[in-house]
């Protein structure tokens, strides 16, 4: 049965009745499939298991790192093949001039202190967002969104720049100016094999241009992730909406860990990380407050979705076109 509820082994279960204090975690919901799509030849518990982390930045890169670390290695002690951090886990400043005195470049302090919290619990890591200086910092004075993904040995496998920046304004959120301080990125990455599937890499606002998501399913990506800093309002209205709808256009698992609640005086964000599946169910979500939430990768029912619906061999690209090269 694909569709089920996951319940804290026997080791948590002792731990909460001990009054241990554990990150919140969500229990897994979710709602019947067609019953011709709910065949797996594996049970549940050989499914890959994932973990969706949401956390609430803030300006204190130090307590952030202890936060995130803490949320790693209970997904870790839980079974978890891969992590998955949100935009800006590193941290959420108060303005342009802040972000960029807090960043980083990609072989700096704090990367190297994932790399061995990677290692130290045999996990990988997909850290969504982080405020990298490049090799131009010293030309632009700006920095790249990066989405670095580590291996459970703590190397780079991939990294992806944010190529669409958020550049809008929302009455009743006030006005985002990513550009401000940063620089859009020029090539999508491949699609990165990992114990849980092949991973699509992609940032927050990418969520909103289906021709991302679509080309990195055609390039062989199974899993896509949307780490994100969805605001108070877009949040509400459009977060499950899109993520939803991106799992059904791209026949794809969507992964979204979100930053929650009040960063400092002027920003706050949205929340409810989830786990989204090609059927467009949400199979797992996070409740308020930082915590995380848990979900089983069936890649054998995403490969049944796609034989039952072979959207993509009745695409037109002579109708509109093709999506192109990856790269």
């Amino acid at each position: 049965m694909l569709g089920f509820i996951t319940r804290p082994p026997r080791q948590l279960l002792s731990l909460l009745c001990t009054g241990h204090r554990l990150p919140r975690i969500s229990v897994l919901c979710t709602q019947p499939r067609p019953r011709a799509m709910a065949v797996s030849s594996s049970t549940s518990w050989e499914l890959p298991l994932v973990a969706v982390c949401q956390v609430t930045s803030t300006p204190n890169k130090q307590e952030n790192f202890k936060t995130c670390a803490e949320l790693v290695r209970e997904a870790a002690r839980l079974g978890a093949c891969l992590a998955f951090l949100p935009e800006a886990f590193d941290f959420i400043a108060r303005n342009p001039a802040e972000t960029l005195r807090l960043s980083e470049p990609l072989d700096g302090d704090l990367l190297g202190r994932y790399s061995q919290l990677a290692r130290e619990c045999g996990i990988w890591l997909s850290l969504g967002g982080f405020h990298e200086r490049g090799q131009d910092w010293e030309q632009t004075q700006k920095i790249y969104n990066c989405h670095v993904l580590l291996n459970n040995e703590g190397l780079v496998v991939a990294s992806y720049r944010k190529t669409h920046l958020c550049d809008v304004e929302i009455p009743g959120q006030g006005p985002m100016r990513e550009s401000n301080s940063t620089m859009p990125g020029r090539t999508l990455e491949p699609p990165v094999s990992t114990p849980a599937g092949k991973v699509g890499l992609a940032i927050c606002y990418d969520m909103r241009f289906p021709e991302l998501s679509l080309k990195l399913a055609e390039a062989g990506a199974e899993i896509l992730t949307y780490p994100s800093a969805f605001g108070s309002v877009t949040g509400p209205a459009h977060w499950e909406v899109l993520l939803r709808a991106r799992a059904i256009d791209s026949q794809c698992y969507v992964i979204a860990a979100a930053q929650c609640g009040r960063h400092h005086e002027t920003r706050a964000s949205h929340g409810h990380s989830m786990v989204v599946d090609p059927w467009g169910t949400v199979v797992a979500r996070c409740s308020e407050g930082p915590g995380l939430c848990l979900a089983r990768i069936d890649l054998n029912f995403l490969q049944q979705m796609r034989q039952h619906l072979p959207v993509f061999q009745h695409r037109r690209p002579d109708l509109y076109g093709s999506l192109g090269p990856l790269s």
